[in-house]
Formats: C-alpha cells, sequence, structure tokens
C-alpha cells in the first residue's frame, strides 16, 4: 500500500477495485467462502501522526534463534517510525528511529520493507542481518542481530559511503522515486548475499549485491537491473496499462526469493505476480493476474480517483489490486506455498511453490478477529512465514501480517499494526 504522500493514488485504486467488486458476481468479488484463521497475539498500535512519531506499520521478517528458539524475534518496518523489534509474545524489544533528512527541507528517512540475511561473514565472523529499504534516502539499512548485546539486539552496520540507490543527486532523492520493495537472497553456488529492490512508482527492479568492508560495516553495489513491463498486450489485440496518476507506473513492492531453486516472485501491485530468476536473468512470466487486469480507467483529476470502464474479462479469479505481502511456506521435499495478500478484498491466496506445477494456485483464507479486543487483518501491506519450530508459543511456526486497519482504534487516529498467527492452523485451513 502506498503512503499517505501518496493518498490520491490510493484513493484512485481503491474507488477502481470498489467499482469492481459491486460490478462482479460475490464469489468472484472475493467474497466467497474462505476458511478463517485468527491471531494469537497482536503488536502495540502504532500511528502515523506527529504524536505517533509518524509510525505506519509496513512490512515483518522472522528471525529464529536456533539456540533458544522461545527468544526468537519479529522485525517490522514502521516507515518513517524506523523499525520495530518483538518478542514472540509481540510485545516491543527495541525501537530504532528512521535517520533525519540529510538536510532541512529533504526528505527523511522512512523504512519501507525488510528481509534477513543469515551467515554472512562479516569481520572474521558469520553472524545474521535484518536489510531494509529506506526509501525516504534511496539506501539500504543493514542490522547486525544478536539477541544477547546490551544495547537490543540489532545494531546498525551499514557502511556511510553507501550510495543512493537509484537516485543521481538529492533532488532525485526528493522526488521519491526510490527504494521501495525489498528480497534478500544468498546464492548457494558463490556464497555471495544480494538484495533484490524495486523503485517506486517504476517497474525497475535492481539485484545490489551486499559487501562487507574490512572495518565492519556493510554496503552494496548494483550488479543489474530489470524493468517489468507497464502496458499489456490483451487477448483482444487492444493495450493496456493499469491507471495511475499521471507519470506514475505499476509498481512492485511484495517480493520473496525462494532459496532452493533461486526464483523470484515480485508482487506488480496493479497488475499480478510475476516469477523471474532472482539473478534477473531470463524471461519473467506473469503467474497470475489481479481481477482489475485489463479493465479500462481514466484518472479523473478532479475527483482524483479512476474511472473504471466495462471490464472485459482478462484478468484473475484470485487477487484483488494492490498484490502485496509475498511470503513462502517451505515444507519437506520442495512442497510448501507461495502466500500473497491479496490487499483489495482482504484476503491471502496461496499457489503451489513448485515451479514444476506452474504455482497453480492451492486455495486461500482471512486472518479475522479472535475478539472483540484482538481483530484481524485488513488491507495487509507485509507478510512474513517461517514453518519452523518456534518454542512454546508456536510451536508449529509463524505467519506475521500487518494489519492497515487496527481496531478498535483510538479516537480518530488510524491505527496499523501486526498479527501474529499460529502457522499450523493456516496450513490446516489450507489442506481442507
Amino acid at each position: 500500500m502506498r503512503s499517505a504522500a501518496a493518498g490520491a493514488s490510493v484513493a484512485a485504486v481503491l474507488a477502481l477495485a470498489n467499482a469492481l467488486a459491486n460490478a462482479l458476481p460475490a464469489a468472484a468479488a472475493g467474497e466467497a467462502d474462505l476458511p478463517a484463521v485468527h491471531p494469537r497475539v497482536e503488536t502495540p498500535a502504532l500511528y502515523d501522526d506527529a504524536a505517533g512519531g509518524k509510525a505506519d506499520a509496513d512490512d515483518p521478517a522472522i528471525w529464529r534463534n536456533a539456540a533458544d528458539p522461545d527468544r526468537s524475534l519479529v522485525v517490522a518496518t514502521a516507515k518513517q517510525g524506523g523499525l520495530r523489534v518483538y518478542d514472540l509474545d509481540a510485545r516491543l524489544v527495541q525501537s530504532l528511529p528512521a535517520p533525519a533528512p540529510a538536510h532541512p527541507g529533504d526528505a527523511p528517512g522512512r523504512f519501507n520493507n525488510v528481509d534477513l540475511v543469515h551467515g554472512m561473514r562479516l569481520a572474521g565472523k558469520r553472524a545474521d542481518f535484518a536489510v531494509t529499504t529506506d526509501r525516504g534516502n534511496d539506501r539500504l539499512r543493514v542490522y547486525r542481530i544478536d539477541p544477547a548485546a546490551s544495547n537490543g539486539p540489532l545494531t546498525d552496520v551499514t557502511d556511510p559511503a553507501a550510495p543512493p540507490v537509484f537516485s543521481a543527486d538529492q533532488t532525485e532523492i526528493d522526488d521519491q522515486r526510490t527504494a521501495y520493495g525489498l528480497a534478500t537472497w544468498t546464492d548457494p553456488a558463490t556464497g555471495r548475499s544480494y538484495a533484490l529492490v524495486s523503485r517506486r512508482e517504476r517497474t525497475t527492479l535492481a539485484l545490489l549485491e551486499l559487501t562487507p568492508t574490512a572495518d565492519g560495516r556493510v554496503g552494496y553495489r548494483t550488479v543489474r537491473t530489470l524493468d517489468l513491463p507497464s502496458s499489456f498486450r490483451l487477448p483482444d489485440g487492444t493495450s493496456w496499462s493499469p491507471c495511475a496518476e499521471p507519470g506514475e507506473l505499476p509498481q512492485v513492492e511484495g517480493m520473496v526469493v525462494d532459496p532452493a531453486n533461486g526464483t523470484l516472485y515480485a508482487g506488480q501491485e496493479d497488475v499480478g505476480i510475476w516469477r523471474l530468476r532472482a539473478d534477473l536473468s531470463g524471461k519473467p512470466v506473469l503467474v497470475d493476474k489481479v481481477r482489475e487486469y485489463g479493465v479500462p480507467a481514466t484518472y479523473d483529476e478532479a475527483s482524483e480517483e479512476c474511472v473504471a470502464g466495462r471490464d472485459p474479462g482478462f484478468g484473475g479469479k484470485r487477487l484483488t489490486a494492490d498484490v502485496e505481502g509475498l511470503t513462502l511456506v517451505s515444507e519437506p521435499g520442495g512442497d510448501g506455498y507461495l502466500l500473497a495478500s491479496s490487499q483489495g478484498d482482504d484476503t491471502f491466496a496461496a499457489y503451489d511453490r513448485e515451479v514444476a506445477e506452474d504455482n497453480e494456485y492451492e486455495g486461500g483464507f482471512r486472518v479475522t478477529p479472535a475478539s472483540a479486543a484482538l481483530d484481524g487483518s485488513e488491507e495487509c501491506d507485509g507478510a512474513d512465514a517461517l514453518n519452523q519450530p518456534l518454542g512454546r508459543r508456536f510451536p508449529h511456526g509463524l505467519l506475521v501480517v500487518q494489519d492497515g486497519h487496527d481496531a478498535p482504534g483510538d479516537g480518530d487516529r488510524a491505527a496499523t499494526n501486526f498479527k501474529f498467527v499460529d502457522l499450523g492452523e493456516v496450513l490446516d485451513a489450507l489442506d481442507d
């Protein structure tokens, strides 16, 4: 989901999604019965206002403490509020601020997506790291994970000489067509670790190699880039592009790499889910499309909304724009699922993890309220799953999802947070 700074674009997309949902049969519009799962716990609410430190929940990553799984952690982005670290009871363990603006009037730091790197060598020792996109400064930031550290489990080890990912200068950075979505990948053939990074309001993906320095820092270098399509040829011979504000292209945010085969899945928000090689070579394949795919629409500047035409029926049946958080559930023998947040109808779609099965759709689910005090997940931005035992609280693994509308709220203040769901319950729902 886009930030408050792009509120007009959000309104346009939601208006189009709502118009389509009202025009489609209930089952096609995502209202068909799907199994429900319920959160066990939730993190404290975050508020994207001055009193709340401009904190807005976005994307989580689960770090497993192999020595003591009960002390595993969830690292999560809070946009301008920086990073939050939670324990498995969803209690706050550490809060790290985003960087201040480079100069007065420049964009402040804004952490968008986060992922983990395991066992990378730094200063002669192997360690795990959290990597996040700092959308405000168009950079990556890297944090070493050490649960025994006295000042908190995360320590910033970003190379201060790390360059902007996409921008040539501060003026371009302030335009905020900057580092956005993120997935990490370690190539088993070379042992080198990478970050796959998308660009806000553009279709560009960049492959960045993470480069440890001699003084115990981590930088990065661009290996190559790839541009996904922004315009699509439809079966009737016409050309279609998703409706957006003038100058905006259909961006990617949610991404995940399958470490077993080096496959990258990238969610182009208003288009669908792409499958491609994590080294950005070869030809991308569109695994599934959003329902709105192919629907003609025109942006109306007066209303700041997209006015949709007749649906020609070229879209998918499982996803309602935006496609957001993507995560993998690994199972023995290469089995498992690719999970995708269908943000427009508050559902999650599950696809077969095996490329040989062409990522066949396997079902879906909703994260619904567990009680009056513990709500579900709506307009989910980010998600992460780990199919490993995590101590007494989550012995069957964990799914963490962002909730874009945490309830009950605090008066008129819009709240977001993260829900922790027993992964065993999710797998049972998908197996039924």
